[in-house]
């Protein structure tokens, strides 16, 4: 675990905003509707904590960034607001943007609460400065793993771009999969196009395709090439890592997107702190909220709980993320060592495999709960 930076956080004496940076992906190439859900969520219990009396009398003032997908642009954002002496970071929807600003935090000694990132190895050394809510790639590629293999499909393709997030990806899949009879065959999109997937598809028997790729394109693409082809009939079209969660899928795929088993993390059944939140947020978002926009007001509810409890020192509050234990919109949330995990986790957080109904393509139909 590294010093804190000399620009830590101190204790507001004169009801001065606390300060938190939030990392958010708002423009492209970044997923920009993740980010707009992620922002929502932040916002919103930023909102309700300074309208319950703030931290002590002194409101949360969130502190924006766009990260835009960019790793770089994510460190020198780390390095702004750190600089400008916020008490802790939250946020980041993208993996491999995650990663660069954890390893950036570490290295400044600011508190980072990571909010949607799932890539197992955060960082390169365990460190507390960094914890996390999403549940850990590993654990929810496998649950997808499961499901495929139960619903009698072992011969599996993926359709992958070069990415440390997709190739994480593909690894926890073969090794999961090849003790059960599974095969994994990478389909290059580098050099591919759709077309050429759906004869690849045929060379190789596969019986689901799974789409680790970027969204909208080639995703979309991908899909509507496989959709009209009919010797796939019988494929099934997959995208763990849950580009049809959010509306914009279903507005350009229509019919063609339903039917489309994704990962996402939200608990079966909503608890009335969760119900009033889906509320809120979806009469910010004019829409219903993904569970991307809970992660977001997940986060800032650990967050204020750590900041009532134990202030707005840096060092202080990275020492705390062990005796948080707080309602979230998902469940209770307690943050623990996980082995082969370099972060604090939320080890209970929930996961689900969803996909769109074909009778009615804007309801999820839940396929299977971890």
């Amino acid at each position: 675990m590294n010093a804190p930076s000399t620009a830590s956080g101190t204790e507001p004496t004169d009801g001065s905003a606390v300060r938190i940076g939030a990392l958010v992906p708002l423009t492209r190439p970044g997923w920009v509707e993740a980010g707009r859900h992620l922002l929502a969520g932040l916002e919103l219990a930023v909102d309700e904590v300074n309208g319950a009396g703030g931290i002590a009398g002194s409101p949360i003032e969130l502190v924006v960034r766009d990260t835009a997908a960019d790793p770089q642009k994510a460190t020198a954002a780390v390095d702004e607001l750190a600089r400008l002496g916020v008490a802790a970071l939250a946020g980041e929807y993208h993996s491999v943007v995650g990663r660069a600003a954890a390893a950036r935090a570490d290295t400044l000694g600011v508190p980072f609460l990571c909010s949607s990132a799932v890539l197992d190895a955060l960082t390169d050394e365990p460190t507390n400065w960094v914890a996390r809510l999403a549940p850990p790639q590993s654990r929810g590629w496998k649950v997808y793993a499961d499901f495929l293999l139960d619903a009698g499909h072992s011969r599996i393709a993926v359709a992958a771009q070069p990415s440390v997030y997709w190739a994480s990806g593909i690894r926890i899949l073969r090794d999961h999969l090849a003790p059960r009879g599974g095969t994994v065959t990478e389909l290059d999109m580098s050099v591919l196009s759709p077309a050429e997937v759906c004869d690849a598809l045929v060379d190789h028997h596969a019986t689901a395709l799974l789409l680790l790729t970027g969204f909208p394109e080639p995703a979309v693409s991908i899909v509507k090439a496989v959709r009209r082809d009919q010797r796939f009939a019988e494929v099934r079209i997959g995208a763990p890592a849950g580009q049809p969660e959010f509306a914009e899928w279903a507005r350009l795929l229509g019919d063609d997107g339903a039917a489309i088993p994704f990962l996402r993390y939200l608990p079966e059944t909503l608890s009335p702190l969760g119900a009033r939140v889906e509320k809120m947020l979806g009469g910010r978002l004019g829409e219903a909220p993904s569970f991307v926009a809970f992660e977001g007001y997940d986060t800032i509810t650990v967050l204020a709980e750590s900041l009532r409890s134990h202030g707005t020192d840096r060092t202080r509050i990275a020492e705390s993320w062990g005796r948080v234990a707080v309602e979230g919109t998902r469940g209770q949330i307690r943050l623990s060592r996980v082995e082969g995990i370099g972060v604090w986790q939320w080890v209970s957080a929930p996961v689900q495999v969803v996909d769109r109904d074909p009778a009615e393509p804007g309801r999820l139909r839940i396929l299977r709960v971890d």
